[in-house]
């Protein structure tokens, strides 16, 4: 099993490797294997990547916006004429079964472009009548923008970042993760396919160090950064140095809020998906599911049955359910959380073991029951298939509860009663919420958190705030008065 691309890194239309740059082994979660090597983008690699990047983007700035749409839209449909390539490689890059893959990577990385591509001929300003004089505003292009990706929904993520800044006129150079190299290469061998210039997107590998770089050069205008708390916390103050526009989708710990009277099939439905999409690596999960207490026993026993049917297995086969999580190392953080919540008491449900004997990194889909709200579990993001049920018993008890914690990002509810359903969410204090549904992220909608889980938006209308800047003009339509 191989994936090794043609080189390390896409710079000015091209492929570009520099072994001079630190290795990077990409490994297959499927089996262990070593399926390519890359070098981290030295500091010459990081230089031509954004001289090229200004230097591209002042004519692409110039183009109408529908100019631009039309790459975006070829780049969208030459993602979804190879779906099953692409599908392949992410399955390759992250481990996630190739059902999944599928239907939720890169086709929303082609939403993404087909939607910015629609939006940005729409982007206009606005005149402000003065009476004689007059105001207008224009939406003008940041420059050139910095996106930095996470290793969870790598090609996806790469999408969401570069179809708003290439739409509304800007240029960007993209580090993906580490752990997950490949998808943003290939993302830029098609938009240059699709007619991209060179230069306007380019992909740069390596670690924090050649992101600092980036994040801290003077022709940087913008970073958006999809990661967790830490990293966002790091890369915002190097950002703020400079006083460049920022947008940060970071970790969460969502609550997941069920009333008695929802629907059980509907409502368990949901918390498997909050939590074992991806095998539990999605930073929206609702991982904190409160569930009211006349419904408890009934939730979980339903719960048990459904995730025991949960098929675990080879990524590559298409009944595979669940794949294995990313790497050794998040393995073994998510094994660690699941013996810490043992030890402090609370009742496991289902799973907690190691999933297909010894092999890989799997993890069974697990439940924790009587979570409280102190417990380990309850407060930090495991970013694996472990979910907390804890129980309560009046709605102000569930709104107090959900919004104790630091994070933001996320929140579902499930009720019957759509006009308690509109005032508990009105209450939660997270950015991305959903009513009888949980993690579905169109790209026609703004997504994103507040409090520690982000700052700015990712798609929707929204996105435009995040890549372009007012401009005002005013138009003096007469004679200058001055008292001197």
């Amino acid at each position: 099993m191989r994936a090794q691309p043609v080189a390390s890194h896409f710079i000015d239309g091209r492929h570009v490797e520099d072994v001079a740059g630190a290795t990077i082994e990409v490994v297959y979660p499927g089996t262990g294997e070593v399926i390519a090597v890359l070098h981290e983008a030295t500091p010459p690699v990081v230089e031509m990547a954004l001289a090229s990047a200004v230097r591209a983007q002042r004519d692409w700035a110039a183009l109408r916006p529908v100019e631009r749409g039309r790459i975006l839209n070829r780049a969208a449909a030459l993602i979804r004429a190879r779906g099953e390539e692409l599908a392949l490689l992410e399955t390759f890059d992250t481990g996630k079964p190739i059902q999944e893959t599928r239907v939720a990577d890169w086709p929303s990385g082609a939403d993404a472009l087909e939607y910015f591509a629609g939006l940005a001929p729409t982007v206009t300003g606005e005149t402000i009548p003065l009476g004689r004089d007059m105001v207008y505003t224009v939406r003008a292009p940041l420059g050139v923008c910095v996106g930095i990706g996470a290793w969870n929904y790598p090609s996806q993520i790469a999408c969401w970042k570069s179809a708003p800044a290439l739409a509304l006129g800007n240029a960007m150079v993209f580090k993906p993760s580490e752990v997950t190299p490949l998808g943003a290469l290939k993302l830029a061998e098609i938009l240059v396919e699709a007619g991209l210039p060179p230069g306007l997107f380019n992909v740069v590998q390596g670690r924090g160090a050649v992101g600092a770089a980036l994040v801290t050069d003077a022709r940087v205008a913008k970073v958006s950064l999809t990661g967790s708390v830490p990293t966002g916390q790091k890369v915002y103050a190097a950002a703020a140095a400079g006083m460049r526009h920022v947008t940060m989708e970071l970790g969460g710990k969502s609550p997941l809020i069920v009333f008695d009277d929802a629907s059980l099939e509907d409502a368990v439905g949901a918390a498997m998906l909050a939590n074992f999409y991806s095998s539990g690596q999605v930073c929206s999960n609702g991982t904190r599911v409160f569930v009211q207490r006349g419904l408890k026993e009934r939730f979980l026993a339903r719960l048990k049955a459904r995730a025991e049917r949960i098929v675990l297995g080879d990524p590559l086969q298409d009944e595979t359910q669940m794949g294995p999580l990313v790497s050794a190392a998040q393995f073994d953080k998510v094994t660690g959380y699941i013996a810490r919540a043992r030890a402090e008491g609370a009742r496991l449900v289902t799973g907690g073991g190691r999933g297909l004997g010894n092999a890989g990194w799997f993890v069974e889909p697990t439940v924790f029951a009587d979570v409280t709200d102190g417990m380990e579990i309850a407060r930090e993001e495991v970013f694996g298939p472990v979910m907390a049920v804890l129980d309560f018993a009046t709605e102000d008890e569930a709104v107090a509860r959900a919004n104790a914690t630091g994070f933001g990002l996320a929140a579902g509810v499930f009720t019957a009663d759509l006009t308690r359903a509109h005032r508990v969410i009105g209450q939660i204090e997270a950015g991305t919420c959903w009513i009888n549904a949980y993690n579905l992220t169109p790209v026609e909608s703004p997504f994103g958190g507040t409090k520690l889980s982000g700052v700015g938006r990712e798609n929707g209308h929204a996105a435009v705030e995040h890549y372009t800047q007012v401009k005002s003009i005013y138009l003096g339509l007469g004679p200058v008065e001055a008292p001197y």
